[in-house]
């Protein structure tokens, strides 16, 4: 089921790909339609496509924090059931409060790390990519592809992980590798495929002076225009 539903959204980004692709091929003849664009961007996600008038009632900053009270307090992730689970066991050994508390402070002290560093690079994208048309177009070329290319990584790796299991006959040490492979360690594959993907989108786009070439074939009244 959890391979079935990665496979999915990797189709679904797949589509949104090949329309922002179209997007990327008019701006060679100097066309720029920021409408397409949008269009194609607002249908990312399954979600969306359900509650998208809901999510359109988010209109000021401080509305996102009653929306991320909501999502903490659903947020089950295995470390957060792991770290619960091992509270609870100290509380059993009459340790000292302050002893026990020490793992849930340090387990927020990272979650509030990672996400105020994740953070910081977003906004630093966004205000990149939202400068000008090529480079909105760029950003979302790399960072959908990229979502796919994970979609598809994860998804595979929990088949191929089964398919031993599943199907007698298959030996040997690739099959036993992918049997026996933590998927919790892919995570550190997809962080490893975030930076290389983004290091060769930022060398392709300065020296190939991306922006310069495409810039150039658009009107100036295109690049002038306010992001959508």
């Amino acid at each position: 089921m959890s391979a079935s539903f990665l496979y999915l959204i990797a189709l679904l980004n797949v589509v949104i790909l090949a329309g922002i692709l179209r997007v990327f091929r008019s701006m060679r003849q100097g066309v720029y339609d920021e409408a397409e664009l949008e269009r194609q961007l607002q249908s990312r996600g399954l979600m969306y496509r359900f509650f998208g008038r809901w999510m359109k009632a988010i209109t000021r900053e401080w509305q996102m924090y009653p929306v991320g009270v909501v999502f903490g307090m659903g947020f089950d992730t295995a470390t957060e059931v792991a770290l619960l689970a091992t509270t609870a066991l100290l509380a059993t050994q009459h340790l000292p409060f302050y002893a026990i508390i020490c793992l849930p402070i340090l387990f927020t002290a990272g979650m509030s790390l990672m996400d105020t560093l994740d953070g910081i690079f977003m906004n630093f994208a966004y205000s990149w990519a939202f400068f000008n048309p090529v480079r909105k177009v760029y950003y979302n070329l790399a960072i959908t592809g990229l979502s796919v290319s994970i979609c598809f990584f994860i998804g595979t790796i929990e088949v191929l992980g089964l398919l031993p299991t599943e199907i007698g006959g298959l030996h040997g040490a690739f099959w036993h590798f992918m049997a026996v492979f933590d998927i919790n360690k892919a995570g550190f594959v997809i962080v490893g495929m975030f930076i290389v993907t983004w290091t060769l989108a930022l060398a392709f786009w300065r020296f190939g002076r991306v922006e310069e070439k495409w810039s150039a074939r658009l009107a100036p009244g295109e690049l002038s225009r306010p992001p959508g």
